[in-house]
């Protein structure tokens, strides 16, 4: 019965993949400053907020357009 009360938001919401990434000691020592310096505690949210963050934004400037920039700046 409880399963029902679950909203669709919440199943869309579950995540069940996992993405490993290693990094060498500086670049773990850097990321480790980093959290510590603006109060991140959540190093996971924060991993996926700024790399979805960032592929959204790619996504934008690659979307395809009906003219080449050459073509827009006349």
């Amino acid at each position: 019965m409880s399963y029902l009360r679950h909203t669709m938001a919440d199943r869309i919401d579950r995540r069940e993949k996992r993405l490993v990434c290693l990094l060498n000691d500086e670049e773990s020592a850097f990321v480790e400053r980093y959290l510590r310096k603006y109060k991140i505690s959540n190093k996971s949210r924060w991993i996926r907020e700024t790399l979805m963050g960032f592929i959204y934004q790619n996504l934008g400037h690659d979307y395809p357009t009906l003219f080449d920039e050459q073509e827009m700046r006349r």
